[in-house]
């Protein structure tokens, strides 16, 4: 399977302390991976990087079947690229209905000829149906997003994501704050999308990285320090020094 996403020797520093040091980490075009590491490790980082948030000092972070250089596009660019990010907090539109919200997040003509596209809207209607089962909110369409509850919001802010049709999903974090049953479900929706995309979820719970079964990869100080299956990387001894014997700290 080819590359979607190669990032090499990337390093970055903020006021002499190195964030990201020498990382090199790739994705394949569709699958689901977790990346775990202590705080400090340089997982958010990570995903600044990858989002043009913030430049390395040194590296490559390569993208797609084009091989485009991401460093030095902008954020917009990026995003546009196909590159998706759901932070932990979900930034939802709180006084309009789920699918007001799924409707502004699709990637729409505007300008215009999209007056004269009325059959686009019987096909905006149909994928934002798709969407809102796909993300277990279809019976929730015409309710206001500020009563869902905590779940539904981070539900309904991938929904969104999803809407744009991103090549790759950087989730921050989606079992913080969640019941059991809405974090089931959500490593229900992840799986689903990764089916098609790339999906990188960081996150510190264990149980809900076990439930994702995908591919680990463990970041220590800026770099890949292990990566394989969850059993494969707690068992080994320096993520169990670095990491695990710290109580998940």
């Amino acid at each position: 399977m080819s590359m979607l996403l190669e990032v090499s020797g990337v390093t970055v520093s903020f006021d002499g302390f190195r964030a990201i040091n020498n990382l090199s980490i790739n994705f394949a075009e569709a699958e689901l991976r977790a990346i775990i590491g202590p705080n400090g490790a340089g997982k958010t980082t990570f995903m600044d990087i990858v989002t043009g948030k913030t430049k390395p000092d040194e590296g490559k972070v390569i993208w797609g079947d084009k091989n485009l250089s991401l460093l030095g596009m902008s954020e917009s660019q990026i995003a546009m690229e196909g590159i998706g990010r759901k932070f932990q907090k979900p930034t939802v539109f709180e006084a309009q209905t789920v699918r007001q919200n799924l409707a502004m997040a699709l990637k729409t003509p505007r300008g215009p000829f999209a007056v004269l596209m009325h059959k686009k809207t019987a096909k905006n209607g149909a994928r934002i149906e798709e969407i809102a089962e796909e993300i277990g909110l279809l019976d929730s369409l015409t309710v206001t997003a500020g009563v869902l509850s905590h779940g539904q919001k981070q539900w309904l802010e991938i929904g969104m994501l999803l809407a744009q049709d991103p090549r790759l999903l950087l989730v921050d974090e989606p079992a913080a704050g969640m019941t059991v049953e809405e974090r089931e479900k959500t490593t229900d929706i992840l799986k689903r999308a990764a089916k098609t995309r790339a999906v990188v979820v960081v996150e510190h719970d264990m149980a809900f990285v076990r439930r994702l079964d995908c591919k680990v990869t463990v970041l220590h100080e800026g770099s890949v320090l292990a990566e394989g299956s969850l059993d494969h990387v707690t068992a080994d001894q320096t993520v169990i020094d670095v990491y695990l014997g710290r109580g998940h700290a």
